[in-house]
């Protein structure tokens, strides 16, 4: 064998597939060693302080691994199952199927190309910043998965790589998430779990957005310059050529016609309509009732109202099944509007679906780590451990010590509304004790669940997007190890001067 060969066999890695189910195998292996243990939860399903108890082992086995990714499409009881996702996934990669039969998104991005032109770069904190803010205000995340196969072909066609195109959205949107200032998935659910307001500590988060986000965009910035200047700095200069007749729009020269302007207006509008509907408007401010007063206005009109249909929900209000339908519905909008026949309107959509296929499959297989966790019960038992270290300690280094802790436990949960629910009424208490203030403890979680959500192979998230890019989980681990680090170091310093100025 030559020595080429040998090096190639020895660099390959596992695919993004395999590394997730051989995790879900280890955290089964834990399930045998680690005991089991479980708290008592209130009404609201709020696990109770000082409630832990030991219970009966729950050691996973085979059958448990390999019905892990099953169950996490479908859900359990105990954890919420990501067929939602998956199926939102597969509708957006129908949905790009269709417009791209009309030829208006490759007319777009050409036009956008060739604007930006000797000023690409600038592309980078104008889009991170944007992301960033849905990030820090709803907690913009999964919704995320649809804008890759949109800002791709732009990143690519302006000579940037695909690392460049992902961290766009994902770290742009994931420090905002970490940042999260009015999140009401993190900072409100956290917020109300120790029955404080969501406004408490806000200036401090504040802070960390600006932070986070300067320290993402000038890491992203610094590299994509590097890859600009030369193409053998990229960490996928391997793929470069491939990527950029995969992703890169076709050539043309030509102007858009009036019917493709008409479809980027409702290609933009879809997006548009998904962003106000995912933010949850009366949980920021209760007054901000607008759109449920129009949805109500307009189920009042006489036949209009019946026509539209009784079962609408007011934006705000939505989640996936509703941005799902969104997607399905202005698919077949454009196509009509395009005048696209009715059989390349069905052929479109299904091979854009399957495009993504394997993003909406290992989403599921990502989910599947969680349940063997949950269905294994060692996560109240590592919470529990937390319960008892971090009691008693000073306020700076407890704040320091809760953030480091909140780390691996949200690479167990990577929900950040149900790791909120689930340790809130004990780390606030356990807070208080020693003199830190419970909005503190809310910045600690979020900062320590958004770190992870950064690179965690049990976010579907991240692996999603990596499937949608075809980069691999460990280039992209290499990729961002130094900024996780810089982050890290960051926030154990903001945490410090947190607890000694505000």
């Amino acid at each position: 064998m030559s020595e080429n060969k040998i090096k190639d066999r020895l660099m390959s890695l596992p695919s993004s597939f395999t590394i997730l189910f051989i995790i879900i195998v280890i955290m089964a292996i834990l399930t045998w060693f680690v005991p089991a243990g479980s708290y008592e939860v209130n009404e609201a399903g709020e696990i109770i302080a000082g409630t832990f108890a030991y219970t009966e082992q729950q050691p996973q086995g085979l059958w448990d691994i390999f019905m892990a990714p099953v169950k996490g499409m479908l859900g359990t009881d105990t954890t919420p199952g990501a067929i939602e996702v998956s199926l939102f996934i597969l509708v957006v990669g129908g949905f790009l199927g269709v417009v791209d039969k009309t030829g208006a998104l490759d007319s777009a991005i050409a036009q956008v190309v060739g604007a930006n032109r000797g000023r690409e770069k600038m592309l980078i904190p104008i889009l991170m910043f944007i992301f960033a803010l849905g990030g820090t205000t709803y907690g913009m995340a999964e919704e995320t998965l649809a804008f890759y196969p949109l800002i791709i072909p732009v990143m690519i066609a302006v000579g940037f790589d695909m690392l460049v195109a992902v961290s766009v959205i994902l770290l742009g949107a994931g420090v905002g998430v970490l940042a999260s200032t009015v999140n009401p998935f993190a900072t409100g659910v956290a917020s109300q779990a120790l029955g404080i307001s969501p406004g408490n500590g806000i200036v401090l988060r504040l802070v960390f957005f600006v932070v986070m986000y300067a320290i993402a965009t000038a890491y992203v910035y610094r590299y994509a310059t590097k890859v600009q200047k030369d193409r053998e700095k990229s960490m996928v200069s391997e793929d470069y050529e491939e990527n950029k007749k995969k992703f890169k729009p076709k050539d043309t020269n030509e102007k858009m016609n009036t019917r493709q302007k008409i479809v980027i207006f409702l290609f933009a509008l879809t997006f548009i309509l998904m962003v106000l509907g995912l933010i949850p408007w009366t949980l920021l401010n209760e007054n901000w009732t607008m759109f449920e007063n129009f949805n109500a206005w307009l189920m009042g009109l006489p036949v209009i109202g019946t026509v539209l249909g009784q079962q609408m929900v007011p934006l705000g209000d939505w989640y996936f099944v509703e941005i799902t339908m969104l997607f399905l519905a202005m698919a077949i909008i454009i196509g009509i509007v395009y005048r696209v026949p009715e059989e390349d309107i069905v052929s479109g959509f299904v091979n854009g679906a399957k495009d993504l296929l394997s993003v909406a499959l290992i989403v599921a297989l990502a989910r599947g780590i969680q349940v063997i966790m949950n269905e294994g019960m060692i996560t109240a038992t590592i919470l529990h451990f937390g319960e008892e270290t971090l009691s008693g300690l000073s306020p700076v280094v407890f704040s320091v010590l809760t953030y480091i802790f909140y780390i691996p436990l949200s690479f167990l949960i990577p929900s950040t509304s149900g790791l909120a629910s689930a340790t809130m009424g004990i780390m606030g208490p356990l807070g208080t004790f020693v003199g830190v203030a419970e909005h503190i403890v809310v910045t600690a979680f979020q900062s320590a669940s958004g770190i992870v959500n950064l690179i965690t192979p049990t976010s579907g998230v991240v692996m999603g997007a990596l499937a949608i890019a075809g980069v691999e989980l460990t280039t992209w681990w290499k990729f961002t190890a130094k900024l996780i680090g810089i982050i890290f170091v960051v926030t154990c310093i903001l945490m410090a001067l947190g607890v000694l100025i505000f």
